[in-house]
């Protein structure tokens, strides 16, 4: 969350902070002290499970006023005791696992595992602490408290559905496991690893393995490599159609905390013709079937100051915030696929999401988590699925009103053609070679399209086709670094030729702040 959000979610919770939090100053124990309600009873060294263990029963000990106000949320699925096998690190649960490195987002923390074979593994906490998130002019004050609480709008137990559903639509995904780690366990000791003790964790693979059909890639990679490795050349390339399916399963889930850093990539290996591709591995699914907007505040913060937040319902709430944290990814990753094929996307997952693959997965909830959510998530999903080509068209809209399309560090030649209905925008390394990226533009759909060459000495050609040659939609070139050249006829209208690259940090190949 960014300083400037929090400026502007402050005074909102400021005018209900003293009624509802009971204090002006962030709550010293927060959090649970241990999962187990009944921890001053000793555990069995050789126990291999735990009963009545709950995630953050902190979030349910509010009244029905508090509820109201700041929203139930969660809460009763955080306090739901639950059954929950003992993670024994040496045993061979997945062929022994040895601790490794300690880090973690800016809510949960987590512990880089290694099995005795190599393979990589995590383990996360499933309750998280936002305060690392927060500016350290803010973290003695009571919207810390306020911040932690909003942890009760997620579901603790949402990323155990998602394998069964991903796995249906050909979607990579990680197989969460849920533990409970001992509060002695010799293993977690150490003071970096005292957020463990005692507390409830979820073990999956470091990365998300590939569908059975998929090729063995040559690299697992970051977002910020696979960036670079896309702007540098033109031989490496998203893997658009794969995209589109994992961020419309993000929509039909409701998972909006999709920015860059939620995704890792398999670099497939180089063909004959030294192209590879950028299969997405989405990760990080802790905001599937958020909820916030049930209660005063949660609906205020919704809709005044973090729209991004939307809450999971049987219908699409703000598409546009539901989308948008993936916003500088879609703009670069889907920018070749057209309306037709968004909808024979979203037609087709329709078909791999039938009623009694959505029940088996929501069954995978623990049992008492099931029982408090199970029928309405089922039925919410059921839903929302039958609306996915409405969601697939509106995704697409929103992405094609102003569509960006940008070259590498290498020359490249971009074509438009300019049709009395349409405006088609090919690219390619030299007049002759192979079509690299081909997109039609109907003005109906597409206000201005931005098209920036970024390195290379850049050809920008217009071809003009037919007596009466559409003006719209408007066109802005930037050449970026290089020699660049635009050849196009004067009377060319509706585009416009700048030699300089865009702006610094809204230039295409310019990450965004994380």
């Amino acid at each position: 969350m960014t300083t400037s959000r929090l400026r502007i979610l402050f005074p909102i919770a400021g005018t209900l902070g003293s009624l509802l939090l009971g204090t002006g100053c962030v709550r010293q124990q927060f959090f649970q002290p241990d999962a187990r309600p009944n921890a001053a009873q000793p555990l069995s060294a050789s126990a291999d499970s735990v009963r009545g263990a709950t995630a953050g029963r902190q979030y349910a000990r509010h009244g029905g006023l508090y509820n109201a106000l700041v929203g139930r949320h969660h809460r009763p699925t955080w306090a739901a005791p639950v059954a929950v096998p003992v993670l024994h690190l040496p045993k061979a649960q997945l062929g022994g696992l040895k601790p490794g490195k300690v880090g973690g987002g800016f809510n949960s923390t987590s512990l880089a595992l290694t099995t005795t074979d190599g393979h990589a593994y995590v383990v996360r906490t499933v309750d998280k602490d936002p305060i690392r998130a927060t500016p350290q002019w803010l973290r003695g004050t009571f919207l810390v408290n306020a911040l932690r609480d909003n942890i009760s709008a997620t579901n603790p137990y949402a990323s155990l559905t998602v394998p069964v559903l991903a796995e249906a639509v050909g979607v990579p995904h990680a197989n969460p496991r849920l533990f409970y780690v001992r509060a002695d366990d010799p293993a977690f000791q150490t003071d970096s690893l005292r957020h463990f003790r005692g507390q409830l964790g979820l073990l999956e693979e470091k990365a998300a393995p590939l569908p059975a059909r998929q090729p063995a890639p040559s690299s697992v990679i970051n977002s910020t490599k696979a960036f670079n490795a896309v702007f540098t050349n033109s031989a490496t390339q998203f893997d658009q159609p794969a995209l589109l399916r994992a961020r419309l399963l993000d929509g039909w889930m409701g998972d909006w905390d999709r920015h860059p850093g939620q995704w890792s990539w398999s670099l497939t290996r180089p063909t004959k013709t030294g192209h590879a591709t950028l299969l997405p591995l989405p990760k990080d699914r802790d905001m599937v079937f958020y909820r916030l907007d049930d209660g005063v505040l949660g609906w205020l913060v919704s809709r005044l100051a973090l729209r991004h937040w939307v809450t999971f319902a049987p219908r699409y709430k703000n598409l546009t915030g539901l989308m948008s944290s993936g916003h500088y990814l879609d703009q670069r990753g889907l920018n070749e696929l057209n309306r037709a094929q968004f909808r024979a996307t979203a037609l087709a997952m329709q078909q791999q999401l039938p009623d009694t693959l959505i029940t088996r997965a929501v069954h995978r909830l623990p049992a008492p988590a099931f029982a408090l959510e199970g029928p309405r998530t089922i039925a919410a999903l059921q839903t929302r699925r039958d609306k996915l080509p409405d969601l697939a068209d509106a995704f697409y809209q929103q992405l094609a009103r102003r569509p960006r399309i940008g070259g590498t560090a290498q020359a490249e030649r971009f074509t438009i053609h300019r049709y009395a209905d349409s405006t088609v925008v090919t690219v390619q390394t030299a007049v002759a070679a192979p079509v690299l990226y081909r997109r039609a533009f109907l003005p109906t759909e597409t206000q201005r399209i931005q098209i920036e060459g970024l390195g290379g000495n850049d050809v920008f050609a217009v071809e003009e086709h037919g007596n009466k040659p559409g003006r719209k939609p408007a066109i802005r070139v930037f050449g970026g670094a290089g020699a660049d050249e635009m050849q196009a006829a004067r009377s060319s209208k509706g585009i416009r030729f700048i030699q300089e690259s865009v702006s610094a940090g809204q230039a295409f190949d310019t990450p965004p702040e994380e």
